[in-house]
């Protein structure tokens, strides 16, 4: 499969929904498979809140293997013998696109980083950056947008504000705005970056330290949403963790990580702090939070969809309670009223939010269906 790591220097600023402009933007991308002669055949996978652009090649940090390399690749459901696909890194980010770590133009000679001098952007915003790759590649309309959790809103942002650049839009447990629920754990995240002395009000690129603490906590109460109750039964329960020794577990009496689940999270924290930017973290929450589809088009959600021509597809999952199905039928019958041709399935499955990652021989034959 040949693959290709690029960076694209956008050649305007970037309009941002605060009505601040972003000088010297850049977007850090992947591309997988050939482009066809005629450019019809461009995927563009949009990834989630922790998500980057490598979709399906060696993450250059931690050495895994792509977030969705199951799904991406010769043979596979997004095939790319015969697709040629872009995942790009969104505005805000840390793997190579513009975001708060980036060199502040403003401060040359010194390129001190933005830090919290970056503008807040949102979901619209990073979408923006997505259309400005596209128009720098020349690719005036794909054959499909794909995109799950945040991804899934960028998709449907894209079909909402540039409807004419998706023939195909494939929204996999995602949602049209955020919850009062959602909004609420993702400031426990920011409270907890917030409140180490590491983050030092953000400005902490050049102190030698950073806000590990706070984004390993932040992430552990993420993680939670993304799994279901009954994952975790099966997969923890109330078992206890092994000792470092190889004893079996047993209770301390004291505040290490005796059950498996605590284990687990702390081992979750702990490896996203080695890949992830703490203030990245804040301002990519902070625009899923500001997300609400209806909100940007006068309240109704079926008016951010009056001008769509796109097919439209939304998968659900039946123990994914951060996205509920509720959410994807909400959206649906939106796009039922304004006349879009949608499909909806929701998918059975044990592990909640993040079913969409995991194997599933359902949802890789709705997606193959979908895009071919």
């Amino acid at each position: 499969m040949s693959q290709e790591s690029s960076t694209y220097k956008l050649p305007q600023p970037l309009p941002l929904d605060s009505g601040r402009a972003l000088d010297n933007a850049q977007i850090a991308y992947q591309t997988y498979g050939q482009l066809a002669a005629d450019k019809s055949n461009a995927i563009l996978i949009c990834h989630a809140l922790t998500g980057d652009q490598y979709v399906a090649s060696e993450h250059p940090i931690t050495g895994k293997p792509g977030w969705w390399e199951r799904m991406v690749g010769p043979g596979k459901p997004i095939d790319t013998d015969r697709f040629y696909v872009i995942c790009a890194n969104v505005i805000g980010s840390c793997m190579g696109s513009s975001g708060p770590a980036s060199p502040d133009p403003k401060s040359a000679p010194d390129a001190a980083p933005y830090a919290m001098g970056f503008p807040v952007i949102t979901v619209r915003d990073m979408v923006r950056g997505l259309v400005a790759l596209l128009d720098g590649l020349g690719i005036a309309q794909l054959h499909s947008v794909v995109g799950g959790s945040m991804g899934g809103m960028q998709a449907l942002s894209l079909a909402a504000n540039w409807p004419e650049r998706a023939a195909r839009v494939l929204v996999i447990a995602s949602t049209a705005r955020h919850s009062a629920q959602n909004i609420a754990f993702h400031e426990v995240g920011r409270q907890a970056i917030m409140a180490d002395p590491a983050w030092a009000d953000g400005d902490y690129y050049a102190t030698g330290s950073s806000p590990d603490n706070g984004l390993a906590v932040a992430r552990m109460a993420a993680h939670i949403t993304y799994l279901s109750e009954e994952g975790l039964t099966a997969k923890f329960g109330r078992r206890l963790q092994d000792r470092p020794d190889g004893s079996e577990g047993a209770k301390s009496f004291g505040f290490d990580a005796d059950f498996q689940v605590e284990s687990y999270l702390r081992y979750q924290g702990s490896g996203f702090t080695q890949r992830f930017d703490a203030n990245s973290y804040l301002y990519i929450t902070r625009a899923m939070d500001y997300f609400d589809l209806a909100e940007e088009h006068g309240g109704k959600l079926a008016d951010a969809f009056a001008g769509a021509t796109a097919r439209f597809c939304l998968v659900s999952f039946d123990t994914d309670w951060l996205y509920p199905t509720a959410e994807s039928r909400h959206i649906v019958h939106a796009l039922n009223a304004a006349g879009a041709k949608v499909s909806f399935v929701e998918l059975s499955a044990p592990n909640g939010h993040d079913s969409f990652l995991l194997e599933h021989d359902e949802l890789d034959r709705v997606v193959r269906g979908f895009v071919e």
